[in-house]
């Protein structure tokens, strides 16, 4: 049935087709750079280390040593975390003297943490 299917959509018919909701949806959908990017942010979420630092910062303002005596981490290995995490705009630092803290980059980033742990504990 797979293969008949494949069939039908590589030939251009398709079994349900409501045309001025496709045609709505792909006015509004995004550029396919777009959503690539999107779709590397999410893997960023993908894993758990990052979302623990994530969780961390969610709660309190932290240097690399602070988050990784919580984590139980060398503070190499933060930091390799923390880099990513910038680069992915998802954190930001603030140096103090000698020390850099970071903290969730904005609000964006705090209502995903939010919202996915409403979600998770649902």
């Amino acid at each position: 049935m797979d293969r008949e299917r494949e069939t039908e959509e590589e030939r251009g018919e398709y079994l349900c087709v409501h045309e001025d909701t496709v045609r709505r949806v792909l006015a509004d959908m995004p550029e396919e750079e777009t959503l690539s990017d999107l779709a590397e942010l999410f893997k960023v979420f993908g894993d758990t280390t990052r979302i623990r630092i994530l969780y961390a910062l969610f709660e309190a303002e932290l240097c690399v040593g602070d988050i990784a005596q919580l984590l139980g981490m060398t503070q190499t290995a933060v930091s390799h975390q923390l880099r990513i995490l910038r680069t992915n705009k998802l954190v930001k630092g603030r140096k103090d003297g000698k020390i850099v803290f970071y903290s969730l980059d904005d609000d964006h980033v705090r209502t995903m943490i939010g919202q996915g742990m409403e979600h998770v504990n649902e």
